[in-house]
């Protein structure tokens, strides 16, 4: 995104806030707001669709007074070192189990602030067409070992699946190559890494076209409200890598095993700065975002709302339909001491 300009609130937004702070009391009023005079950096992955829930964050923030800076995208690993380190202030796309690699290199609970779940229940997997599921009876990716079965998903003509996957820095893409290593398929699958975006966007234009796909993807995110898992897609089963024990035993509770347990999404923050800003803290674990939500705005940006005025707009809407919540989570956090 380019737009400089996109954390700036409109007059009427401001003067919404002045009423709010005003409802809440004495408690605002009797002393300066906790963020007054200090910045706070944001940090969101390379994917455009993360900027909605990072704005909410930024939006709390700014209730108490914090000076919060444009987000700044990285890669996923990435954004771990810079907030252990202090560089930034927070994160509001971290997933667990996921992440739980980068967060124990980083230094883990010595360094990182991360209490309350922000998002629950997303999931991750492996999707081919389910035209091309029910005619050759495909259920689970060990099928994919037939030679046959893999020419299906041949899209360079080199007899193996080719597997739109995930970017390098993620963390799904070290998931998925253990994936393709410990069940033997690296030999039969090629995992296509890139640019994600453009990569899905191919695997579309090929199903729509009539085409077999296979492809790795998450929730909450567009990609699965337009190949609608169960209606136009269907997801593969995926065996324990031999040996898996603790997170890499993916099998669910009902049995099914989609290769990834199902993730939470976290605000992970600079321990060092939370413990000195203690209402950000609180804002931190007490915020929550249904999954579904950001699922419904992600689409929205698929289908072309996602210049910087549609995500602030879809900012708005959002807390505009949660202003209870959301002046609660305010009003806990200043209360705080």
């Amino acid at each position: 995104m380019t737009d400089k300009n996109y954390l700036k609130r409109p007059v009427h937004l401001a003067c919404t806030a002045a009423i709010a702070l005003m409802a809440w009391g004495p408690i605002a009023q009797a002393q300066d707001l906790p963020g007054k005079g200090k910045d706070v950096l944001p940090l969101l992955g390379t994917v455009d669709e993360e900027m909605f829930q990072t704005l909410i964050v930024s939006r709390g923030l700014e209730k108490l007074g914090y000076n919060v800076k444009e987000p700044k995208g990285l890669e996923n690993g990435t954004q771990h070192v810079v907030v252990g380190q202090g560089d930034a202030t927070f994160m509001a796309n971290h997933w667990i189990p996921l992440h739980q690699e980068f967060y124990e290199r980083n230094g883990g609970a010595k360094v990182f602030y991360r209490e309350g779940m922000f998002s629950t229940n997303a999931a991750q997997g492996y999707l081919i067409d389910k035209k091309t599921a029910e005619k050759y009876k495909i259920t689970d990716i060990m099928q994919l070992k037939d030679p046959k079965i893999a020419k299906l998903f041949d899209t360079d003509g080199d007899g193996k699946a080719d597997l739109t996957g995930c970017n390098p820095g993620w963390g799904c893409e070290l998931a998925i190559n253990k994936h393709l290593k410990g069940l033997d398929l690296e030999g039969s699958v090629t995992h296509r890494q890139g640019n994600y975006a453009a990569l899905i966007a191919d695997t579309i234009a090929r199903y729509k076209s009539g085409k077999p796909v296979l492809y790795y993807v998450w929730t909450p995110y567009w990609v699965n409200g337009v190949l609608k898992p169960g209606q136009d897609v269907v997801w593969l089963q995926v065996p324990n890598v031999p040996n898996a024990k603790g997170d890499e035993d993916t099998r669910l509770p009902n049995g099914k095993n989609y290769g990834f347990k199902v993730n939470n999404q976290y605000i992970l923050a600079n321990k060092k700065w939370t413990g000195a800003n203690p209402a950000a803290a609180k804002l931190f674990a007490t915020m929550q975002v249904p999954i579904e939500d950001i699922t419904a705005q992600n689409l929205l940006m698929r289908n072309g709302e996602n210049k910087t005025a549609d995500i602030q707009r879809h900012v708005d809407s959002w807390i505009k339909n949660h202003q209870a919540k959301f002046d609660g989570w305010v009003k806990d956090a200043l209360a705080t001491k």
